[in-house]
């Protein structure tokens, strides 16, 4: 199939995915936000931002990841127009969603605990543990407003979490701008001003989106069904059978760049804060990535709910083209731009040089991270996520982490050795959810 015959799937990709990629850079607009700020406070707010988020950000895509098992199996059954099923996976994912949150969020505040035992400096700890507590407390609405989104997602309907997540944001930077620096008679609290200004904008997402669920006329249907369906333990079990692997999927991945954090923290605070400087912009861009494989998501379970393959691949290729294309673009925008753009988040020349490093390594991997994007994304709308959870982990802990730790501390490469590892796992992984897909596709 020539290039020209795919410019109207791209399009329908595109229509499907803007909204969903703004959805993406508005979660990690967040923390970007949050980084540049606090970055100008001082090196250690840096680091310690930069820590507390590399940690909490394991139980937080746990969470994400699990509620994003419901989007296959609800666009599947949205396509077959079997709209009792629609209700009902809607009802059952809701509770799993909820007892699964609960569970990380006791979990990762029991982390706190630890955090002083992860070879950290002192000034960072002392900084970091009240910030991360925070976003502890942060992840119960977070859940809440990711739980129907995923619905919504898997219906087709991307537009209305966008809208939130852009509103939410913007609340955000406006908090911060109040709490960090303490402006117009508001207290100057730093890195836990952030913290605060990130807890209540994401109170704020899902009180404004359930009223729109509710009243929404289109969808009154499945949610009146999903009122009064019943708990079914069997539908219970196969929203948690997709969405565990898919979160510990994520985790796996996630693990390795926080880890990798905690490396730079034994090479120094600057490595550390670097580190966070370079992972943020390249979060930027594969967020743009995940947005456009969350589409792929959507489309390829409704291909399968339809039974055409045809559409499923031409779907998916299409999805590659556009995500290969974008990042190789912003490759060579980190390469030209390496020093430049480490100065929007801090003036330590020390900082702004190692950063300039690693974005050259983050520049290689663009290609392979939003490729494995897409094949993955593609695998969950097939509802296919256990053999590639385990091969994620194999890609990423098994050859990627112990090769970060190779270059980055035992041949004292530092803060780009890490990174190879890092540029390693994701081109190990890319290739073997290539030969996964090809199973289904031919």
């Amino acid at each position: 199939m020539r290039i020209s015959n795919y410019l109207p799937i791209y399009r329908r990709n595109l229509r499907l995915a803007f909204p969903v990629v703004l959805s993406q850079l508005g979660q990690v607009t967040v923390s970007l936000v949050d980084n540049m700020m606090v970055g100008h406070v001082g090196t250690v707010e840096l680091a310690a931002a930069a820590f507390s988020i590399n940690i909490f950000h394991i139980g937080m895509l746990l969470g994400i990841g699990i509620t994003m098992g419901l989007t296959p199996l609800v666009g599947t059954m949205y396509s077959q127009k079997r709209e009792l099923e629609v209700g009902e996976y809607l009802k059952n994912g809701l509770l799993v969603h909820l007892l699964a949150t609960v569970l990380i969020s006791i979990l990762m505040a029991f982390i706190s605990f630890f955090l002083d035992n992860m070879g950290q400096p002192a000034e960072v700890i002392e900084k970091a543990i009240p910030y991360y507590l925070l976003l502890v407390l942060s992840l119960l609405p977070m859940l809440l407003f990711y739980s129907f989104k995923q619905f919504l997602e898997g219906v087709g309907n991307t537009k209305i979490a966008m809208y939130i997540t852009l509103t939410s944001n913007l609340v955000n930077i406006f908090l911060n701008y109040l709490l960090i620096y303490g402006k117009f008679g508001f207290p100057e609290l730093g890195l836990n001003g952030a913290g605060i200004a990130t807890l209540i904008s994401r109170i704020i997402m899902p009180l404004m989106l359930i009223p729109f669920i509710i009243k929404n006329k289109q969808y009154k249907r499945e949610f009146r069904i999903a009122y009064h369906a019943k708990i079914q333990w069997t539908k219970v079990k196969e929203v948690f059978s997709v969405g565990l692997p898919i979160g510990l999927q994520i985790i796996v991945e996630v693990s390795t760049f926080s880890f990798g954090a905690i490396m730079m923290g034994w090479i120094s605070k600057e490595a550390l804060a670097a580190h966070q400087v370079a992972i943020g912009l390249a979060s930027f861009t594969y967020m743009i990535s995940l947005g456009v494989g969350a589409g792929t998501t959507i489309l390829v379970s409704h291909a399968r709910g339809m039974g055409d393959r045809m559409q499923m691949r031409r779907s998916i290729f299409a999805s590659a083209h556009l995500v290969v294309l974008f990042m190789s673009i912003m490759g060579v925008l980190f390469i030209l731009l390496r020093h430049q753009l480490p100065l929007l988040f801090t003036d330590d020349t020390e900082v702004v040089v190692i950063s300039a490093g690693l974005l050259i390594v983050a520049a290689l991997f663009q290609i392979f991270d939003g490729v494995q994007v897409i094949l993955l994304a593609s695998l969950r709308g097939l509802s296919d996520v256990k053999q590639p959870m385990f091969m994620a982990f194999i890609s990423y802990m098994i050859l990627g982490l112990p090769i970060s730790y190779l270059f980055g501390i035992v041949l004292n490469f530092g803060a780009i050795g890490v990174w190879i590892g890092f540029l390693s796992g994701l081109g190990f992984a890319a290739i073997l959810f290539s030969f996964r897909l090809k199973r289904h596709l031919w």
